[in-house]
């Protein structure tokens, strides 16, 4: 059996600002409130959505790093270079993050 290795990870507060992001949140967890720039694909559909992602590292994101570390693990798996966002849209709000909705409301994250 080959080694996968670890999944490198970076704390919300740490994400770089030229990060591309992926975000497996759910539709409303999204129009809620996301990173600017970020691309949506929600869990279920990052297997059937693989032509959509774009060239090189990509930092996944979900609401509190579960979901995420999940993604970017089979991600990886399957030959993608993916860091976890440890602490996910939580903590990046938390931080201060800068966030942008889809509702016309103020961005939260739900």
């Amino acid at each position: 059996m080959a080694l996968v290795p670890e999944l490198p990870a970076v704390p919300a507060a740490a994400l770089p600002s030229d990060a591309q992001v992926l975000d497996v949140r759910e539709d409303d967890e999204w129009e809620a409130g996301h990173l600017a720039g970020a691309l949506h694909i929600p869990l279920a559909q990052v297997p059937q959505r693989l032509a959509e992602l774009p060239a090189g590292q990509l930092h996944v994101v979900c609401r509190g790093g579960g979901r995420s570390q999940r993604a970017a693990e089979w991600l990886q798996g399957h030959g993608y270079d993916t860091v976890n966002v440890e602490g996910g849209m939580g903590a990046w709000a938390a931080s201060g993050g800068a966030m942008v909705s889809e509702n016309g409301r103020e961005p939260e994250v739900i």
